[in-house]
């Protein structure tokens, strides 16, 4: 623990918990993970897959720690049929305000638990998570494809999304998808899925206001249903309408797929492209206004030039836990939409930045419900207007697990108040 002038930094990242001195212990017969917070999800993975199993819900990047997560939500294309990472945890232990250890679960100190799951921080110091596990597959079969027209495009990946809870060989295992409106972003973005010898361009697709639409799905497979895969995946591709022209399909290991963005940003970083001020901007969509907002935003602000990836799939909302500190919309499907730039210099930030206000602003104005994801506000008013019906329960978490308002100080959703004194 290192005391700073304005604050207390806690170093997360080492752990000698356990009698091994290991910090991750996996439970075969309870299907679980014991695993300190500080530590990454890629570490979680390489854990588990020792003994054949897997956490369910992931996020799209690995290298980032279960507590960190854990706070916010955890949400990746697993998550229209496993829920975001937060629904899929067992136990909890928890440092508060109050400086107390406190062991939470569904049945144990339960207000604490759904407090402290995409609490932000606010209540508690996630020290170690009860993960649940599954049979993890050996491979994945990872396949693209492009739509032209925006309302076919969320047609389908509404359907494939409704389709949570069947049968693994009747639904896909991943969707998401990704919005392109800069002709250099579809061959240069994740471009081992295009020939750099024949280049999609969006021109040449009759792109519906010159946007391309990309759905990103995955089958997950092992040795033994290696045959039946293929049959699988082209009875559910005959379900959708995509342009029929545009299939791009590579099979990988499923650690390989996991860790794909991160092998995305070594070769950003060797060229010294990562370590750059990353504006990003994440949003939960109704999606009885995701037309309104493609006419708007896709269509509109963006203009031709992106600076980066821009993710849009939908979820489910019965998937997540309304007892949790997360807030989202209104509807039982959401989208999130994620604009993920990177400026690589100070005009580039301003503008990104600039747009950012422009896309709440629009969303204001023509009353789109938007919530954001990972939010950013700098008054507590609109941290009240952020969480809504649930800032009365959050307000009163807040003033019984850490009361003196000491945790995460810097979101300035509540003020720090040392007078205030605690019962210990």
């Amino acid at each position: 623990m290192i005391k700073e002038k304005k604050g207390v930094v806690i170093e997360m990242g080492k752990s000698d918990s356990g009698e091994d001195g290991s910090s991750i212990r996996v439970s075969e017969k309870g299907m679980y993970v014991d695993v300190w917070g500080g530590k990454l999800w890629i570490d979680v993975l390489s854990a588990t897959l020792e003994y054949g199993l897997a956490p369910m819900s992931w996020t799209d990047y690995l290298y980032l720690s279960v507590g960190g997560t854990l706070s916010n939500a955890g949400i990746s294309g697993q998550t229209f049929n496993h829920g975001p990472q937060i629904t899929n945890v067992y136990e909890l232990d928890v440092v508060t305000g109050k400086g107390e250890l406190v062991t939470c679960s569904e049945d144990r100190n339960s207000e604490l638990f759904h407090a402290v799951l995409g609490g932000l921080g606010q209540f508690g110091i996630i020290t170690r998570a009860r993960i649940a596990l599954e049979p993890a597959p050996h491979r994945v079969r990872w396949i693209r494809v492009l739509y032209s027209n925006f309302a076919r495009f969320c047609k389908d990946q509404e359907y494939l999304i409704s389709l949570h809870g069947k049968a693994a060989r009747e639904r896909f295992d991943y969707v998401e998808g990704f919005v392109i409106v800069d002709e250099g972003l579809i061959n240069n973005w994740r471009s081992s899925f295009f020939s750099a010898s024949n280049p999609v361009k969006i021109t040449s697709l009759n792109a519906d206001g010159g946007v391309l639409y990309c759905l990103e799905i995955t089958k997950n497979y092992d040795q033994g249903n290696a045959d039946s895969v293929d049959e699988e995946i082209q009875a559910l591709l005959k379900k959708l309408n995509f342009i029929p022209t545009s299939v791009f399909t590579t099979d990988l290991p499923y650690v390989d797929f996991l860790d794909r963005v991160h092998k995305a940003e070594l070769k950003l970083r060797s060229k010294g492209l990562w370590d750059v001020p990353h504006p990003w901007l994440n949003l939960f969509v109704p999606k009885s206004r995701i037309g309104d907002f493609d006419k708007g935003v896709f269509k509109g602000i963006l203009g031709n030039k992106t600076s980066g990836p821009i993710l849009i799939y939908p979820m489910n909302k019965n998937k997540w836990d309304q007892r949790s500190s997360v807030v989202t919309p209104e509807e039982d499907v959401f989208y999130l939409v994620a604009f993920l730039r990177s400026a690589l210099d100070t005009e580039t930030l301003e503008y990104l930045t600039n747009q950012n206000r422009q896309i709440l602003k629009f969303c204001h104005d023509i009353e789109i419900k938007v919530k954001q994801y990972l939010p950013h506000y700098t008054t507590q008013q609109e941290w009240m207007d952020h969480f809504g019906d649930k800032w009365t329960q959050f307000n009163a978490r807040k003033m019984q697990f850490d009361p003196r308002r000491i945790l995460a100080t810097g979101q300035q959703i509540f003020q720090f108040h040392p007078s205030l004194t605690l019962n210990m």
